[in-house]
């Protein structure tokens, strides 16, 4: 019985088709991204765990690619020593004796062959424990292979942002608390804290994985952290994309006569803006190009501040105003 091949490319991230030059360029790729020497205490023994996992696939493959080679030559042997075979027997009538000595030259041939050119490792130890049919064998792949694919749930917190954060970018440290595993097995609670660099233009949504810093298990890789952006209520902006929304109450009489107000964007700059020579409309919108949120996708591109205005109506009037406001409006329209 032979190990699952589909465990191992799976592993290597290569398709089933995939050349010896292939795996083992894949496989050098792998290790050096995943040796425990670079990476931090933090996420060193996610690194040795997959270390080890593309270790026992890169050679798990290298052996399946001999066995191949071998199993080719042994039966180019089988062919010649048959024919050789039958071609003796055909003078004796002895092809019994002579396909049996030819059995054994090819099982002989081919043991000898498998044995220089598969010398013994940790990994092909491993194998032909598995495929000799030892229950013990299979029992170990099976918690090896399993524990090379799972990985304990991630998890997950908020990292509420307030607009400014978001629109300025900077660094915030979180703090959390995470299961890990002692050296005897038992669980323990561990507080650990992260550090977060906000990228101006992040979105609510977006996610930041810290790989294998979440809950560890037993047998298992440890999860990953993953912290997702949320959204502070801002007291005067309302973000839409990348843009700002804006709400401005305009008082009638202003809005029929001229108004002016200023404001500071979320940068700090302070912007005024005045309406001295036209009316303001209920529903009436300003655009103010470029004063919106970052694109982070466009380097040194923003979204547009939209100020919409609601116009304040009075809730009630006397009759001389009324009379007053007819007057004056007369016409006007």
């Amino acid at each position: 019985m032979g190990n699952p091949p589909e465990l191992y490319y799976k592993i290597l991230n290569i398709p089933k088709d995939t050349s010896p030059q292939e795996i083992r360029a894949a496989y050098k790729n792998l290790v050096k991204k995943w040796h425990p020497d670079k990476h931090p205490p933090s996420s060193k023994p996610e690194a040795e765990a997959r270390f080890k996992a593309i270790s026992e696939a890169y050679e798990a493959l290298l052996d399946q690619q001999e066995n191949r080679a071998v199993f080719g030559l042994c039966n180019d042997g089988r062919a010649g020593e048959r024919g050789a075979g039958g071609a003796f027997c055909g003078g004796g009538g002895g092809g019994g004796l002579g396909a049996g000595v030819g059995a054994r030259m090819e099982r002989t041939r081919s043991d000898d062959f498998c044995t220089r050119s598969a010398p013994g490792t940790p990994a092909r130890e491993f194998k032909k424990v598995y495929s000799s049919g030892n229950s013990g064998g299979r029992r170990a792949f099976a918690e090896f292979s399993s524990s090379i694919m799972r990985k304990a749930p991630p998890l997950e917190r908020k990292l509420e942002c307030t607009l400014e954060e978001l629109c300025r970018g900077g660094k915030k440290e979180v703090k959390f608390t995470r299961d890990v595993v002692t050296k005897n097995g038992s669980i323990v609670k561990k507080e650990v804290s992260q550090t977060v660099t906000v990228k101006p233009g992040w979105k609510k949504g977006k996610q930041v994985v810290f790989e294998g810093m979440g809950d560890e298990r037993p047998g298992c890789l440890p999860a990953d952290a993953i912290f997702t952006v949320s959204e502070k209520k801002h007291l005067t902006f309302k973000r839409v994309g990348n843009d700002l929304v804006l709400k401005a109450e305009v008082p009638l009489v202003s809005a029929l006569t001229g108004w002016s107000f200023s404001f500071r964007l979320l940068s700090g700059k302070k912007v005024s803006l005045a309406f001295q020579d036209e009316v303001i409309c209920p529903g009436y919108e300003k655009v103010i190009g470029g004063e919106g949120m970052p694109i982070p996708e466009h380097k040194g591109a923003r979204g547009d501040l939209r100020v919409k205005f609601e116009i304040v109506f009075p809730k009630e009037l006397t009759d001389e105003q009324r009379a007053g406001l007819a007057e004056i409006l007369k016409g006007s329209c």
